[in-house]
């Protein structure tokens, strides 16, 4: 299921980053490889969708979290 359509308070794993080069790479730059788990912190129906990766915090837009397939851990 794409990160946006995860409820806020969830632990999920990035199986995969759909997108062109140039996205999927952004993607791994900011610490969200395939394999690497996150948290939905805040999730509101406007505005970004906030995740806990690691021990950051990291906003990410509702069109780039479509692109990023998750599963529940």
């Amino acid at each position: 299921m794409p990160l946006a359509m995860v409820e806020a308070g969830l632990n999920v794993s990035v199986i995969s980053l759909h997108g062109g080069l140039h996205v999927r790479k952004r993607l791994s730059d900011l610490g969200l490889p395939p394999g690497m788990m996150v948290r939905v912190v805040q999730r509101d129906p406007k505005g970004p969708i906030i995740l806990a990766v690691k021990e950051s915090r990291l906003a990410i837009g509702r069109g780039m979290a479509h692109k990023i397939m998750v599963e529940p851990c």
